[in-house]
């Protein structure tokens, strides 16, 4: 059985409501992604799972292209109201589990896996950057547009959904993996 097929197997257990095997290759980095979250995040600066700390985006690209495979998929969840932040991040750990369980398969397969999920990193209450080593380096997930990558360029590439109503989130993560 081929490495996709297996893989597919495993994951169509749980929640993921739409994948896509890519190559590294086909993924696209760009500086403006970078730029929007240096404007608008108020964590840029403030954690390990986002930039500076991450790495330029030519340094993440080439860490991503360090691998052979990647897979994106998302999950959906249901809120009162899209508009509410705080309703809609509390539906986000969820999403974040699931990203753990697939990234320990693919580990338990004989993989290097590179993980990057939603948002920044909120294992810790307060992170210890730039002061201290990360806390939870195996558990910890830099988000997609860290990386400069755009969600929507592979939402599109893949004709996955992007939006779906005023009552769901979609929540998506791209982990890269190579064998060991």
């Amino acid at each position: 059985m081929d490495a996709h097929k297996k893989i597919e197997e495993y994951i169509t257990q749980y929640p993921i409501y739409q994948y896509a095997f890519l190559s590294p290759e086909e993924v696209e980095f760009s500086d403006r992604v970078r730029t929007i979250c240096k404007k608008e995040c108020s964590r840029y600066g403030n954690s390990w799972s986002c930039p500076p700390a991450v790495g330029t985006v030519e340094q993440c690209r080439s860490k991503c292209l360090e691998y052979t495979d990647a897979l994106f998929f998302s999950s959906v969840a249901e809120v009162d109201d899209i508009m509410n932040m705080s309703a809609v991040l509390k539906t986000r750990k969820e999403h974040e589990e699931l990203t753990g369980q697939i990234e320990n398969y693919l580990r338990e397969e004989g993989y290097f896996c590179l993980t990057l999920s939603t948002e920044s990193c909120d294992l810790c209450e307060k992170c210890a950057y730039p002061k201290h080593p990360c806390s939870h380096p195996d558990q910890m997930h830099p988000c997609i547009e860290s990386h400069g990558i755009l969600v929507t360029d592979l939402v599109e590439k893949h004709c996955m959904d992007y939006y779906m109503g005023e009552k769901y989130v979609l929540w998506y993560t791209l982990i890269f993996f190579r064998r060991v």
